[in-house]
């Protein structure tokens, strides 16, 4: 419905209401009465006074022409009238219930994309926490791979160096028994040059 219609039919539907408080003031219907009054709850009804003007205007509409229905048109005009009423109840709840259904769905969608949001948040901060402790692992690893290869150079070395002893002292050993296999050697020598004399 355009800007225009909209404004008219609200100004026909005031204008409306205004005739019909008068005329059942003025009738004394009490059926008139009764349903403006379901009208009137509807215009005091903030959550849906925005809603089913079409509807509202011909539920006025028709109880203007039950209100000035003569008395052999009084029973068909009472029927369409709370028929226009109870459509235009049944208009603005449907609208009123559109409503807060868009708006149930639109917050359904915010906590779903928060959710998301949240989940991403969760998946990169637990891809960070890996990524750290791969990395603090790999660091380890190379600790004590160079630690290893430390020790396997200092055990070499060590070796090494037993080794080096181990060949001097057996070179002294060898030296020392040279030395005395030579003393025995001149000993012998000696003991024999005596006997001889």
């Amino acid at each position: 419905m355009s800007k225009p219609t909209v404004f008219a039919a609200l100004l026909g539907a005031a204008l409306g209401l205004a005739s019909l408080s008068a005329q059942a003031q003025d009738s004394g219907n009490p059926d008139v009465e009764r349903l403006s009054e379901r009208m009137r709850a509807i215009d005091a009804d903030p959550q849906r006074n925005n809603f089913a003007n079409y509807e509202r205007l011909q539920a006025r509409q028709a109880l203007d022409a039950l209100a000035n229905a003569r008395a052999n048109q009084r029973d068909a005009a009472l029927r369409v009238a709370e028929w226009r009423v109870e459509t235009a109840e049944l208009a603005a709840g449907t609208e009123l219930i559109r409503r807060e259904i868009d708006q149930l769905d639109r917050l359904r969608a915010d906590l779903m994309v928060e959710a998301s949001r949240q989940e991403a948040a969760r998946a990169r901060a637990e891809a960070e926490r890996l990524r750290v402790q791969a990395q603090i692992q790999a660091e380890e690893a190379e600790r004590l791979r160079l630690a290893a290869e430390a020790e396997h150079g200092a055990r070499q070395e060590v070796e090494g160096v037993l080794e080096g002893v181990a060949s001097d002292q057996a070179a002294r050993l060898r030296a020392a028994r040279a030395r005395q296999a030579e003393l025995e050697r001149r000993e012998a020598e000696l003991l024999r040059s005596l006997e001889e004399d």
